[in-house]
């Protein structure tokens, strides 16, 4: 089991995820956050401090494509272990469906 980081993230990006993980595998794109299974140590520490509740165990049904997701994009965005301020609309975007199809940029953000 590892856990992903999924749709509601996009637009919103709160980092208070990775400020407690402690194998720090966040990785940062433009408007997103993944985590790299590999590293994860499935320790859950990170799913309850997401504000958008984005973050969703492997086990629950559907997230084969964030799973994937997640996968492929943390080999090449840079690492995040900083809390950061969220995107400027976040609180406006929380909850907004559809927010991949619309919203999702395959470009890495800054790190740390």
């Amino acid at each position: 089991m590892t856990y992903v980081v999924t749709d509601n993230c996009i637009k919103c990006k709160y980092t208070d995820c990775v400020e407690v993980c402690p194998v720090d595998c966040f990785y940062e794109g433009e408007n997103f956050l993944v985590i790299h299974p590999d590293e994860c140590i499935d320790c859950g520490v990170c799913e309850p401090e997401c504000p958008a509740e984005a973050i969703k165990p492997d086990t629950e049904p559907g997230l084969d494509k964030w799973l994937k997701l997640n996968a492929d994009f943390s080999e090449s965005w840079p690492n995040i272990t900083i809390k950061k301020d969220p995107l400027p609309d976040a609180d406006d975007m929380d909850g907004v469906e559809n927010k991949f199809e619309q919203f999702f940029s395959d470009k890495p953000g800054p790190g740390d």
